[in-house]
């Protein structure tokens, strides 16, 4: 009896040793990239000089300046928004006195969007990879005003991921 209880442990301990290396694994790879998003805008000629305008007069880049916004990696919507100055004139849908009016065109001037405010509005959306966004702008001066010295109308375009 103990030389079966024996032979059979020497047996259970032969098969773990031969299951244990019997065993066979094989593996493989994945390759995987990744890139991240660039969430960025260039604007170019990202200048404008209106000159020196008379109370109350309009003038646009049309056929002049036009600005273009190009985006990075990724699609993305562009926001535009403009500022008050510091003299101070600020910045409304009409003039008035002290008070500005900044608008933008998508369409060389032939539509004006809703004059700028100085919050973010949308200029375009979903803008592919790589493209660009042109567009003009237009100024009306204050119809009266209390500074006689250069000012700085400013516009910030910004982008955000589609």
């Amino acid at each position: 009896m103990k030389s079966l209880i024996a032979s059979i442990a020497i047996l259970g301990l032969v098969g773990m040793v031969v299951g244990i290396t019997a065993s066979a694994t094989d593996q493989a790879s994945v390759t995987a990239t990744v890139t991240v998003q660039n969430i960025s805008v260039v604007v170019t000629d990202g200048s404008i000089s209106y000159g020196i305008l008379a109370v109350g007069t309009a003038t646009s880049t049309v056929g002049v300046d036009q600005q273009t916004a190009t985006n990075s990696n990724v699609t993305e919507n562009f926001n535009i928004r403009g500022q008050n100055t510091g003299c101070p004139w600020t910045l409304a849908s009409s003039v008035g006195a002290n008070t500005y009016k900044h608008e933008f065109s998508k369409d060389n001037g032939s539509t004006w969007t809703a004059a700028l405010t100085t919050s973010n509005q949308s200029l375009a959306t979903s803008v592919a990879t790589s493209t660009s966004q042109t567009f003009d702008l237009q100024i009306t001066t204050p119809t009266s005003s209390t500074c006689y010295n250069q000012q700085s109308v400013d516009v910030t375009v910004q982008v955000t991921a589609s």
